[in-house]
Formats: structure tokens, C-alpha cells, sequence
């Protein structure tokens, strides 16, 4: 079994300069979802799995004119449903949850959406992610939603060495005050779309002075202090095996004994003769017929 490495915690000026950060760039950061009430960004939440949130907001005015509650979409035609949501994919089984999950809302809540983390979950295709968008953004609860542009960024930036959502968002729960769970999380969501992409946009980064990312500090202390500072990678090789330059130098065979390693140059000079006897005795008989056939 692996031996688990003591990391030290997270320092709450941290988390907290990141976010001051952030606020400066975008200074009120939300949810890029329309919606107009609980209900609504719930079903739009949903709906944004394996999609994105343009695509979702072209879908939903149309879906919601014709399914405005959970009263009318739970008793709304599976066909109907699957036209409507088809643009978003996955649309057989994201019309299937949001109908299922409008008629436990009328059964269970009245047909209005919980304020609570377990009641939601227990709603069919809403998970932890979705349930805490709902509640930071709709219902004033504390919620801090981790999806994959925040795992990236957090990650990234040093305020964590977890990969998981749960435990992402635990981390960040723990150096935050509440109120400042779901702008947290927005500001981490735009950055990664915006600036801090895969393949990120450094020099435009707001957070890039304190950000432990490689090649972008320079040396300059990162949020983890316990972590290695940035800076070039070092190259790795086996223990006992000289690194070699090809071409230049001969490498090691299976062995161990070192022999040269053939260059284009080598390629390009003319072959030493390497046939075996029959052949040259083959040759020199051809040769000797062709001359007496001249004479």
C-alpha cells in the first residue's frame, strides 16, 4: 500500500488573493445560464451536461414557452420533449431526466425546487455539481459547483493537489467563507474559459504572480510554499545510463557495450560489397559469357 505524503493546508490570504484577483477581471462573476427562476436553471443545469452554455441558452426559451413548470413538463410527451432539448445531445436521455425529475419535484416538493444538497441530489440527473449551481445561484444558498474548468484552474494555480470534484470543492469550502463560495467558483469557471485554457493565455492572467504554474512564475513563491518552485523541467533518465546525443555519440546496445550509431552521412555513402561467394562466382560467370559472345 502506498505511504499517503503529509501535505501542509492551504492558507486562507491564498485562496483569498486568488479571488481578489479574479473580481478584478470579472468583477461580478455569474453564471453564463439564462434562466429566470429555480426551476428553470435546474432543467438549464441540467441540460448543459456535454454542452455548452451558448447552446443550451438557444434551446431553453423555446422548451420553457411551452413547459413554463415542473407541473407541465412532468406530464409532457417523452416525443415532444426529446424535438425541444435535441440540439443540446444526449437528448433521449437529458429529456427522459428532466421529466422524471419534474414529477418528483410535484410528488415530493409541491413542484417547487429544495434548498437542500440531499434533496436535490435525490432528484434523477442531478448530481453534486448541478445541485450547488442551484443553490448559490437561485435559492442564496452557499454552494461552490466544481466542473471541469474549475478543477483544472485550482489545481493549476496551486490553491489545491486534489483531482476529484468532492475533494476540490472540499479544499476551497475550507479556505473561503461562505459567501464567497459561488463567486469562487465563477470566477474559476470564466478564467478557465476565457484565459486560463488547457492551453492558457499567461500573459493576459490576472493571477499570474502568484501562480504556481511552470514556465510562468519565474522562481517567484507559490500559493503551496511546500511545492517546488517553477521554473525548467529537469530531465529525467534512468540511474547508471548516460544521456547521449544522437549522432554524435555511441549508445550503449542491449549488452551494455557501446557501438556508433549510423548518420544520415553514413546512410548516404556508397555500401561495401556484401555478397556472398556463390554470388560473385555467379557474377564473374555472367561477365566472362558476355565477353565471349563479343567476340
Amino acid at each position: 500500500m502506498p505511504r499517503s505524503r503529509a501535505v501542509a493546508p492551504l492558507a486562507l490570504p491564498s485562496a483569498l488573493a486568488v479571488l481578489d484577483r479574479l473580481l478584478r477581471h470579472y468583477p461580478s462573476p455569474d453564471t453564463e445560464l439564462v434562466y429566470r427562476n429555480a426551476f428553470e436553471l435546474l432543467v438549464a443545469t441540467v441540460l448543459s451536461a456535454q454542452s455548452t452554455d451558448r447552446r443550451v441558452n438557444e434551446t431553453t426559451p423555446a422548451l420553457f414557452a411551452r413547459y413554463p413548470d415542473a407541473a407541465t413538463l412532468a406530464t409532457a410527451a417523452l416525443d415532444d420533449v426529446e424535438a425541444l432539448v435535441r440540439p443540446t445531445g444526449f437528448f433521449r436521455v437529458k429529456a427522459r431526466a428532466i421529466i422524471t425529475l419534474s414529477h418528483q419535484l410535484v410528488q415530493d416538493h409541491g413542484g417547487a425546487v429544495p434548498g437542500d444538497m440531499d434533496a436535490l441530489t435525490a432528484l434523477p440527473g442531478v448530481g453534486r455539481k448541478t445541485a450547488n449551481v442551484v443553490l448559490g445561484h437561485a435559492l442564496g444558498v452557499p454552494g461552490l459547483p466544481v466542473d471541469r474548468h474549475v478543477l483544472r484552474v485550482a489545481e493549476r494555480i496551486g490553491l489545491t493537489r486534489e483531482t476529484t470534484p468532492e475533494a476540490v470543492e472540499r479544499d476551497l469550502c475550507g479556505v473561503l467563507p461562505p459567501e464567497q463560495w459561488t463567486a469562487m467558483s465563477d470566477g474559476l469557471i470564466l478564467h478557465g474559459r476565457r484565459i486560463c485554457r488547457p492551453r492558457p493565455l499567461c500573459p493576459q492572467c490576472e493571477v499570474r504572480d502568484i501562480c504556481r504554474y511552470p514556465f510562468k512564475t519565474a522562481g517567484r513563491a507559490a500559493l503551496d510554499l511546500d511545492a517546488p518552485a517553477a521554473g525548467a523541467p529537469t530531465r529525467r533518465r534512468k540511474a547508471g545510463v548516460p544521456i547521449v546525443e544522437a549522432s554524435r555519440t555511441p549508445a550503449p546496445d542491449k549488452s551494455g557495450a557501446y557501438v556508433s550509431r549510423t548518420t544520415k552521412a553514413d546512410r548516404r555513402a556508397p555500401k561495401a560489397e556484401s555478397r556472398t561467394p556463390n554470388a560473385a562466382r555467379r557474377s564473374s560467370s555472367a561477365v566472362g559469357a558476355r565477353k565471349r559472345g563479343r567476340r
